[in-house]
């Protein structure tokens, strides 16, 4: 493994590893999903440099619009939780209710 790929990976685990025993507040979640993202993003983006291809050259493009799209609904969901919860503390969301 190279350094470059040990990097990524340890970013990426990082992220993974701070989602699952850092759950307080909603916000911090969707900030270790967005460092899960970014670190599989720079790693295909390397990867598709290190293939010299041109096939795979709108993959990274296409992960980062996507990777958009989830930033901007986790924001929406942040912000309605918030309006409605008053905070967004992950305790206080009861999933059963309506």
């Amino acid at each position: 493994m190279t350094p470059t790929q040990f990097t990524f990976t340890s970013a990426f685990v990082l992220g993974l590893t701070g989602l699952t025993f850092h759950r307080t507040h909603l916000l911090s979640a969707l900030l270790c999903l967005e460092g899960m993202m970014l670190a599989l993003f720079i790693a295909l983006s390397l990867w598709t440099l290190q293939l010299d291809s041109t096939n795979y050259s709108s993959a990274p493009m296409l992960f980062l619009a996507f990777s958009a799209c989830e930033a901007g609904a986790g924001l929406a969901l942040l912000v309605a939780t918030a309006r409605t919860h008053g905070t967004d503390h992950l305790q206080s969301l009861n999933l059963l209710q309506c």
